[in-house]
């Protein structure tokens, strides 16, 4: 590989030097048009392309080629110039000899060619001897790439029992040398593991399976190592590698299968339909969909007890109950199941039968069972109104057990919560406890509770008692009728047509008689015989300043037996009409207005009144208004004000407070007059009456107060509470307030209060402390 760098860099070199060359053409004469002669001026340079290795290891700059100009006698005056691509950074020329040097290795993959461009100068005067001309130096290949792969890992997938040559993936790599020359971007590919399930096409690099059969349940995964080597893949070339992991991907080749032939499962008797009896599963080496299972009954004396559902999670069949079980009637069941795969290859046919069966064996374990009604519902008929205790019906449970226990009968008060029922806790007798009515309800809901004695369970059973129909009930008025009579109308003229209605249910239907209770000489009644009748006058002429309304007593009968009949009362309204019938007024005090006043006497009548009201609340306004004498004179508002007064009342057991100088000097009153508008803090209780009976000055005293308070003019104008009391006398321990007393309680000893008895023991306890600590 040497040998050939060098041949070529000789190679390249010559072809320089020789392009670099500066030849004289010779130019042709010729006369043009006008005479003149013209000269063909000789062509200065001659060029091509010069070529320089990439990654030169040499030392020092790399020479490229040479510049000459034929207008260069090598005097010293030519200087050249180059310009361009890297002149003057990676590219240099002596100005003088027209050398050109590169100053740096170059890689080819980072820039293939430069274009530049040289010119002949004059160094005195400055002017160009020659023409700028360009010229191109490529970079020549080396192979100092490897080849890379786009990534270090692929993935990649194929089917499990593939044949051979199937395609897997397609891996490429690339190699940033030339394409264009040699091999050194030829790329040639191969598998450095992986053998002998894969291989890989040299030129394309395309991946196969290279065995037959492959199975994934054997084996899932692979890894596979691919390699690109560049000069065709020579000796010397460059190589690079990447890893491509590939895995099998599953198909239904594999049949479902049973770990047992034969299962045995068990489950009591009280098991509810739907409820899971135990579960079994088939194995499938197969995954995701291809190990998708079915179960179903084949066949066995179960078929029509049990069933088998499948768990599309946990792909297990799942045996369930179809229909009650019974121990005492059948105690262990046989099926036959099987498995199928629910998605099927047909190309791997010949691989199955891709189902299998197994037995299963049900064992039913016996269960202490409540009692089982006969029924599974009772409906009873009773008539309404029957005396109570009256049978209804008779309920009747058993022991589905093989031993029989006791069985009680309830009936579940949630559900007569009015005890209209009773029932024989031994033989299942409903009665009544009271006597039904219909119209109240026609149906009574219960339910019936059999309990076993020894153990307790409960079966409950619904009992619908239907209240049959007695004809208990009166027809009446189907509404109210509001029926008027014109004062004008004539003999036999229809006022109303009625209808009743009756609560009763007849077997046939009702039918109702209509009559009048007596002989009416105003009214008379004809039945339609269709549960409707019509009122009719029976003279003409009614006068409502005579008699306003009458009252019609209406008979209706039914037809049922017994006959039940009641009388209702129809008030007709004597109104006045117009000539065609219709109704003007019917009320009373159209009489009087129509008899002497007229619409505008009306009128003013009223007028007076608005205006008399108008007067008394403006007179009323007026006297609000009016300055009063303040009761209490005060900033403050006085009725927001409360005065209490906490003096000492009279008598023992007087412990209110009233002003004792009020009542011995009533005189007083006029010039200190309190105020009667504020409540007291709260209501006495009950005072004794004085012992003497005759007490004028008190009499006189409270008589006076109260025909004050109703004759003084500047009493407030809402209710207010005015309280009168009197001191009693006649007490042994006289007066016991400070009021008008000229000793004062250091001067008083109270010694004597602890001798009148357990009443004044706390009081005298009182003073006497006060007294010993004022001492003190």
């Amino acid at each position: 590989m040497i040998i050939n760098q060098l041949t070529f860099l000789l190679l390249f070199c010559l072809l320089g030097w020789s392009g670099a060359l500066i030849r004289p053409v010779p130019g042709i004469s010729s006369s043009d048009r006008d005479g003149r002669t013209l000269h063909r001026t000789k062509r200065g340079w001659m060029w091509n392309s010069f070529f320089l290795l990439e990654e030169w290891t040499g030392t020092g700059k790399q020479y490229v080629g040479k510049l000459h100009s034929d207008m260069d006698t090598e005097d010293g005056t030519v200087k050249y110039v180059l310009t361009g691509d890297g002149a003057g950074t990676i590219f240099e020329i002596d100005e003088n000899s027209g050398d050109i040097h590169a100053t740096r290795r170059l890689d080819r993959e980072e820039k293939a060619l430069y274009t530049l461009s040289a010119k002949a100068v004059n160094k005195s005067s400055g002017q160009d001897l020659e023409r700028a001309s360009e010229f191109i130096i490529k970079i020549h290949d080396i192979n100092d790439n490897e080849p890379k792969f786009s990534k270090d890992t692929y993935m990649a997938s194929v089917a499990e029992m593939s044949n051979v040559g199937a395609f897997v993936m397609r891996v490429t790599a690339t190699d940033a040398d030339d394409e264009a020359y040699g091999n050194s971007a030829k790329l040639v590919y191969s598998i450095l593991q992986g053998q002998p399930y894969f291989s890989v096409e040299p030129e394309t690099g395309v991946i196969r399976t290279a065995l037959p059969n492959m199975i994934r349940e054997n084996r899932e995964h692979y890894q596979v190592v691919i390699q690109a080597k560049d000069m065709a893949g020579q000796m010397g070339g460059l190589s690079g590698t990447t890893t491509v992991n590939i895995t099998l991907l599953d198909v239904n080749n594999s049949p479902p299968r049973f770990p047992h032939s034969t299962y045995h499962l068990s489950t009591p008797e009280s098991a509810g339909i739907g409820s899971s009896v135990g579960r079994i599963k088939a194995y499938d080496a197969d995954v995701g969909q291809n190990a998708e299972m079915w179960y179903s009954v084949l066949d066995g004396d179960g078929q029509e007890v049990f069933n088998i559902i499948t768990d599309s999670t946990s792909q297990e069949g799942v045996i369930t109950v179809k229909k009650q079980l019974d121990y005492e009637s059948k105690r262990l069941y046989s099926l036959r199941v099987q498995v199928t795969n629910t998605h099927i290859d047909r190309r791997f046919e010949q691989l199955g039968p891709f189902s299998d069966t197994a037995t299963v064996r049900i064992t039913v374990t016996d269960v202490d069972e409540p009692p089982v009604f006969i029924r599974a519902m009772y409906i009873f008929e009773v008539d309404e109104d029957t005396p109570a205790g009256s049978s209804v019906g008779t309920v009747s449970a058993r022991d589905p057990d093989t031993v029989n226990h006791l069985i009680k009968y309830t009936i579940d008060r949630h559900t007569d919560l009015e005890r209209l029922f009773n029932i024989d806790s031994n033989n299942g007798t409903i009665s009544t406890l009271q006597a039904l009515d219909r119209e109240t309800s026609k149906w009574h809901n219960i339910s019936v509770l059999a309990t076993e004695l020894s153990t307790a369970l409960q079966t409950r059973v619904p009992v619908f008692i239907k209240v049959r129909d007695v004809n208990d009930n009166a027809p009446e008025f189907a509404m109210y009728y509001e029926t008027f009579v014109c004062e004008n109308v004539k003999a036999g003229q229809l006022i109303q047509t009625i209808s009743a209605v009756d609560t009763d249910e007849p077997l046939v239907g009702h039918k109702f008689v209509f009559s009048l209770s007596t002989i009416n000489p105003n009214f008379t009644i004809f039945d339609n015989e269709d549960n409707t009748a019509r009122i009719l006058t029976r003279r003409g002429g009614f006068n409502r300043r005579e008699m306003s309304s009458y009252l019609l007593p209406v008979v209706i009968s039914d037809n049922d037996y017994p006959i039940q009949s009641s009388t209702s009362t129809l008030t007709v309204r004597v109104c006045a009409c117009d000539s065609r019938g219709n109704v003007q007024t019917c009320n009373t005090e159209a009489l009087l207005l129509s008899a002497g006043l007229s619409t505008g006497a009306l009128v003013a009548i009223l007028l007076c009144i608005l205006i008399l009201l108008m007067i008394v609340v403006l007179f009323a306004a007026l006297r609000r208004q009016k300055k009063k004498e303040p009761l209490i004179i005060s900033k403050e508002d006085v009725r927001d004000n409360v005065v209490s007064y906490n003096d000492e009342g009279g008598g023992e057991e007087d412990t209110q407070a009233f002003d004792i100088g009020t009542l011995r000097n009533p005189e007083v009153i006029d010039t200190n007059k309190l105020r009667r508008d504020i409540m007291p803090e709260m209501l006495f209780p009950f005072r004794r009456t004085s012992p003497i009976k005759d007490n004028t000055d008190v009499r006189d005293f409270i008589n006076g107060r109260l025909q004050e308070n109703d004759s003084d003019p500047t009493a407030p104008p809402y209710d207010s509470l005015a309280t009168y009391a009197y001191e009693g006398n006649g007490s042994l321990a006289e007066s016991l307030s400070s009021l008008e007393s000229a000793v004062t309680e250091g001067d008083q000893e109270f010694e004597y209060l602890s001798h009148w008895g357990p009443q004044f023991k706390k009081l005298a306890d009182m003073y006497i402390g006060q007294e010993s600590q004022r001492e003190t």
